[in-house]
């Protein structure tokens, strides 16, 4: 038979070095996944850090806008809410459940603009 790279003939693709071990490979593997876990980590924790960081300025914002007699203003990350997944700034009132203000997005920022028809005392 002919061979279409002559060049080739004979090699072996191997560096003549043995394969390592599977009592070394199951310890770089378990080392590979700690290594990519310590790289991915911080980052998610940055990030949840500053939405949440975010998301309670901007809610307090909108609370001293939109409901000023409130004692206090929550901002909560809902799965399941009014327009999907978001974070969503309630006032806290006395003696009454929290009131939900406005929904500030899956990504939080500046607050949003006031609702048409609220109704603010």
């Amino acid at each position: 038979m002919t061979s279409n790279y002559p060049e080739l003939d004979g090699y072996e693709p191997s560096d003549g070095r043995p394969l390592p071990s599977q009592r070394l490979l199951k310890p770089m593997r378990f080392l590979v996944i700690i290594g990519v876990i310590a790289l991915v980590l911080p980052g998610i924790l940055v990030t949840i850090s500053t939405a949440t960081h975010t998301a309670d300025v901007s809610c307090s914002l909108v609370v001293e806008r939109d409901a000023p007699y409130a004692i206090g203003s929550s901002a909560r990350f809902e799965l399941v809410g009014p327009e999907g997944p978001s974070w969503y700034c309630y006032a806290e009132i006395r003696d009454e459940p929290d009131l939900l203000l406005a929904a500030l997005g899956p990504i939080p920022g500046a607050p949003p603009p006031p609702q048409p028809g609220l109704v603010r005392s």
